[in-house]
């Protein structure tokens, strides 16, 4: 049987301010652009189109679009939106996607750079329990400097669940 999934090819995140988050990837986590799909010089895209095709509120109108690309995948496709209706950033016990981890070598690392491009640690980076467990197994919840949540993990340690499973997280 032929398999049509190949995996996430980007992540589509609001941001307040496109430029200020491009720039608070590129300085946290090395993304660079790729392209703008609709540029701020360009004329407000029209809300009802934009209602349509997002299911967004009628006042509510896209302002720029900018897919950036992190070293290994996937892409985090930005979008600034202008209107009355913005609400800040959702919680992680609220519902919908709630989080989106980033797999690095070197945590402390990583955290340093969050913090440095704007970003803050919700709490020092903790170690991996059960079937995830291993020396240097860690993860840290940090929040952007718009308030969404992102999580960084690095696993240098093989993880038990790899004894039971059928398929891997990573290949690499």
């Amino acid at each position: 049987m032929n398999n049509n999934m190949h995996g996430i090819d980007h992540i589509g995140l609001t941001v307040p301010n496109l430029d200020e988050a491009t720039q608070f990837f590129s300085e946290a986590l090395d993304a660079t652009v790729i392209y703008d799909t609709y540029k701020k010089t360009e004329p407000i895209k029209d809300a009802a189109f934009t209602k349509k095709r997002l299911g967004i509120p009628n006042d509510m109108a896209e302002r720029a679009i900018r897919m950036i690309g992190l070293p290994n995948g996937p892409q985090i496709e930005l979008f600034e939106f202008v209107g009355p209706n913005q609400a800040g950033p959702v919680a992680p016990s609220d519902y919908g996607w709630q989080h989106v981890a980033f797999k690095v070598d070197d945590i402390q690392e990583a955290v340093a750079k969050v913090e440095a491009a704007g970003g803050k640690r919700n709490a020092d980076p903790t170690d991996l329990g059960g079937i995830e467990a291993g020396a240097g197994n860690q993860f840290c919840y940090c929040r952007t400097p718009w308030g969404s949540t992102i999580e960084l993990i690095a696993y240098p340690t093989p993880q038990p669940y790899l004894a039971q499973a059928e398929r891997r997280k990573w290949d690499v």
